[in-house]
């Protein structure tokens, strides 16, 4: 009988979950795992992994581990290195294959790398874009290094998003004797009130929140107010499952094509498409420079940034005396969740005008969004940069015209005006 290890990865769910369904067919029994990385701090002097990160992780997998339990499975959750830890597993159950999603960021393709040294047969499935990569009208390596030739390519080309795939059938049993501890409950937090992301996280909620949105008619309203600072109805709010994969862009596409079927479709409920390419174009560009796209000078192959630890340290706790600047700040800290206009202009920020290196704002980022997704916050670092594929080499965000523009009646400011 074959036993085979399912790895999740930033795949967080049953639905539409093409490598999950690969390893169902496949197995006679089924070791279902998550990997929790080590404690490791960022070479800035923080935790890689902030408290935010942390429970909304610990609720997706919460309700992962629900879901499987239903249905006769259950959730191996395994603290330490990956790949010693799944190794030893393969070993203990007699498992000589693990599935897996494939991420096409550095870290995460030399975890599969040494995996496969230890003997065991690795296969990863992509599965994290809207698009198929085969589907498109140019090969991995002749991507467009501008975004708006990739998403004209597509669209001229009519490249369809691939239809969501329903959960498995069947979620074969675990191997007899293998009885994984019960996680440890928990911690009730309670969001703060000021929150523009007072959700939990997990597939369930994922769904609860996208029937809620369609049916409030939201994406008509979505380019109009995606803007905005604090509202929690401004923007999709998606991102956070999707970074998690509790929901895939796949299953948010084929809701939002039936709802312009019903409701007709508008610029809103285009930029909904418009903003999942970009997510896409990010994951392409990883696909197509790897690693390039963690050096310094990311796609330039020059210029070493300038970094001021002092301004760093103002600017990641809000104190540097620019109040819209330090309102974003202390949102993110307080939350770990942040507009996507306020991620732009404090990004803007420390690059532009506190001459601080890109890469340590990206490592507090991921320390605390709960929707980091290291893809996506890499490329829209290196964008703010000019290191990537800017075509204007670089974007700055004037905090005062800013401030005018997002927030002229001080809502903003007086909202995060305290930590």
């Amino acid at each position: 009988m074959s036993t085979v290890i399912y790895w999740f990865r930033n795949d967080l769910r049953l639905a539409d979950n093409p490598a999950l369904r690969h390893a169902c067919q496949t197995a006679s029994r089924l070791v279902p795992v998550y990997c929790h990385a080590p404690e490791q701090t960022a070479e800035w002097g923080f935790a890689r992994v902030g408290r935010h990160r942390r429970q909304f992780l610990a609720e997706g997998l919460a309700d992962l581990a629900t879901q499987l339990d239903a249905r006769g499975s259950a959730l191996v959750e395994l603290h330490g290195d990956p790949v010693g830890s799944l190794a030893a597993l393969a070993h203990q159950t007699g498992a000589r294959q693990i599935v897996c999603e494939a991420i096409a960021a550095p870290e995460e393709t030399a975890e599969i790398t040494a995996l496969r040294t230890t003997g065991l047969d690795v296969v990863c499935h992509w599965q994290s874009t809207l698009l198929d990569p085969d589907s498109l009208p140019f090969t991995s390596d002749r991507l467009p290094d501008v975004f708006t030739a990739f998403r004209q390519a597509v669209e001229k080309a009519g490249i369809a998003p691939r239809p969501p795939l329903p959960e498995p059938v069947r979620i074969p049993p675990l191997p007899a004797g293998l009885c994984p501890a019960p996680a440890p409950p928990i911690a009730p937090t309670t969001p703060d009130p000021r929150s523009a992301f007072p959700f939990a996280g997990g597939a369930t909620a994922a769904e609860s929140h996208l029937i809620q949105y369609l049916h409030r008619k939201l994406p008509h309203t979505y380019k109009a107010t995606r803007n905005r600072l604090a509202g929690i109805d401004d923007s999709s709010k998606f991102s956070p499952w999707l970074a998690s994969g509790a929901l895939s862009a796949p299953q948010i596409m084929a809701r939002l094509k039936a709802f312009e079927a019903e409701h007709g479709a508008n610029e809103g409920s285009y930029w909904l498409w418009f903003e999942l390419l970009w997510r896409d174009y990010f994951r392409l560009l990883h696909r197509k420079y790897g690693r390039r796209l963690y050096r310094a000078s990311g796609l330039n192959g020059h210029h070493t940034p300038a970094h001021d630890p002092d301004a760093f340290a103002r600017w990641r706790t809000g104190q540097t005396g620019e109040a819209l600047i330090d309102a974003g700040m202390r949102e993110l800290a307080a939350t770990g969740y942040l507009s996507n206009r306020m991620r732009q202009i404090v990004a803007s920020y420390l690059i532009h005008d506190c001459a601080c290196d890109w890469r340590a704002g990206a490592a507090w980022f991921e320390a605390q969004l709960i929707d980091y997704d290291v893809c996506s916050n890499h490329g829209n670092w290196l964008y703010i940069a000019g290191h990537g594929t800017d075509p204007r080499g670089g974007r700055r965000f004037n905090p005062d015209k800013q401030t005018r523009e997002y927030d002229a009646d001080g809502r903003y400011r007086a909202l995060w005006s305290r930590p």
